[in-house]
């Protein structure tokens, strides 16, 4: 390692004093401003990573649903995977070293992971379109260059589209080819595989209203429009020519405020859905005859997904075991619907994207969605090669045809990562071949009423929780106090958990009616506020 160059470099990208950052599911996030030597830092660290794995690693440069004003990097492992969590401790240690210590920091991460230096390091770099993204990517590429490794800049992506590029790189091009023309393609072959089975239920079925959420969503669907069948008519809104990333528009902004975004105008009865800043989750939304709003989030996506697949593994009469992971967030009547109707095992963890995919590999074929939208399905590589061999070599027609329907499910899907175009293909296509309207698939169950909210405390640490964050360990009596508010109202629940980020307390709160959910949700806030140290002027109901 050159030193002196080290040195030079990591002089042109200083560390603003005091300033303390820790790299979470999210990576790092904050003010674009403030970010500079964190790129940096990433780019070295993504080279130590790759000389570790023997492998290609990526980069992302995006802030995802956040305010255009800010900017965040994330990591992707070899199989395009979030990064090793050993790793995100590492990162933060490296973003938070003062300069002189850099050299020291870089070396006992070489010892600690028995990093070979001698090894060649590759890096796949992507970015948002954020107006701070380029600069940033170009310190990544500083840093990567200080320490000698390959990178290769595929400039403006979606995040799930370097995921992806990742994986078929690592895996010799088996996962795929690792450009967009590969990805395109890949996607759009498996999509029409899939709607030519469909009884076409006229033209009205295939019309789609997209928010792009002012962000790379709209620049990559409109370069793959003329890859998709002709049947379908997507219709960009939101697309970033005019107003800011994310601003009143996008997933996150439509499933908090539970209301159109802005800028599209929704018919009655009109399919539309949301992707957010760097298009890695999706919710779909409509207004009924009446003008009423409607939100169908990642539960909805989930079982709707889930519906699907048991029916065609029931008749594929293969015993490939399916299950649902969900967190503690998902709506009670999703988790009910999966388990007591179509009689799906159902697996609650903690939230956060990387401990549902975890647990999703457990199983044939994982679905796991998180509320907000994030969520793909994985399928094991034995479940993946006996649906592919029976799609070639079955001789039974039923089941033959079911394979493949399935083997084209596996290649539509990105298995990397929640990816929201492949996520609203997959829905388009199940849409079409089960012949549903977007009222139907609303109406699979009733979301119960449910409340979110959130109390300042001193210091998030005083809770603690468990049962996949259900439950709360301490303060003392805490949950014994929700216990006994839950046992007041009908069909309720109600958990809290510390935000990973920020000293506040995260409420959820479900019942019976919305005065119930409210009722319960505020009670709750109370008891949070009196027994962890609340901060400011009590929860006003």
């Amino acid at each position: 390692m050159d030193s002196e160059a080290l040195k030079k470099y990591s002089a042109l990208h200083p560390k603003p004093a005091g300033l303390t950052l820790q790299y979470g599911t999210a990576g790092f996030r904050t003010k674009a401003e403030q970010l500079d030597h964190v790129m940096f830092r990433m780019g070295l660290l993504a080279v130590l990573r790759s000389k570790a794995t023997v492998s290609t690693i990526g980069i992302m440069v995006t802030a995802s649903h956040n305010p255009e004003e800010d900017n965040g990097v994330k990591l992707v492992d070899p199989l395009g995977e979030m990064l090793h969590p050993s790793w995100e401790e590492y990162a933060t240690q490296l973003a938070n070293a003062e300069e002189q210590e850099l050299q020291k920091i870089i070396t006992e991460i070489c010892q600690k992971a028995a990093v070979n230096q001698h090894n060649d390091a590759s890096v796949f770099i992507g970015r948002d379109t954020r107006p701070s993204s380029e600069q940033l990517s170009q310190s990544v590429i500083d840093g990567i260059s200080v320490l000698g490794g390959q990178y290769h800049d595929y400039g403006l992506v979606t995040t799930p589209q370097l995921h992806y590029m990742v994986c078929c790189r690592n895996t010799q091009g088996q996962y795929g080819k690792a450009t967009l023309e590969g990805y395109y393609e890949k996607l759009s072959k498996a999509f029409t595989e899939l709607i030519k089975q469909s009884p076409s239920s006229g033209e009205s079925q295939r019309h789609l209203k997209i928010d792009c959420a002012n962000g790379i969503g709209a620049l990559k669907l409109s370069e793959m429009e003329p890859y998709f069948p002709k049947e379908v008519l997507i219709h960009l809104y939101n697309d970033g020519t005019k107003e800011k990333l994310n601003h009143l528009c996008g997933a996150d902004f439509v499933k908090v405020h539970q209301k159109p975004p802005r800028g599209l105008d929704m018919k009655p009865n009109e399919r539309c859905c949301s992707f957010d800043g760097d298009a890695d989750r999706i919710v779909y939304c409509y207004k009924d005859a009446t003008g009423c709003f409607h939100l169908i989030d990642g539960d909805k996506i989930a079982t709707l997904i889930s519906i699907f697949l048991k029916e065609l593994l029931a008749k594929v009469g293969q015993t490939l075991k399916m299950a649902v992971v969900q967190t503690a967030y998902a709506n009670g009547s999703s988790t009910r619907y999966l388990k007591e109707t179509l009689k799906v095992p159902v697996h609650c963890v903690k939230t956060g994207v990387k401990h549902l995919h975890h647990k999703a590999q457990e199983f044939d074929v994982g679905v796991y969605f998180e509320a907000n939208g994030h969520g793909t399905v994985l399928f094991s590589k034995a479940a993946e090669t006996k649906i592919r061999q029976l799609a070639k070599e079955e001789k039974d027609d039923e089941k033959r045809e079911a394979a493949k329907v399935l083997e084209n499910v596996i290649d539509l899907i990105n298995q990397t990562v929640g990816d929201a175009v492949s996520d609203m293909l997959v829905i388009e296509a199940i849409l079409a071949l089960k012949g549903l309207t977007v009222q139907q698939w609303d109406a699979i169950y009733t979301d119960l009423p449910n409340r979110l909210l959130k109390v300042q405390v001193a210091d998030r640490r005083v809770i603690d929780t468990t049962d996949a964050e259900r439950r709360a360990v301490t303060p003392p009596g805490l949950q014994e106090k929700i216990d006994v508010l839950v046992k007041k109202y009908k069909l309720s629940r109600a958990f809290v958990r510390p935000s990973g980020t920020e000293d506040v307390v995260r409420i959820y709160a479900e019942a019976d009616t919305q005065e119930n959910a409210d009722a319960l949700a505020h009670e709750v806030s109370l008891a949070v506020y009196h027994l962890a140290g609340g901060k400011g002027a009590p929860p006003q109901p």
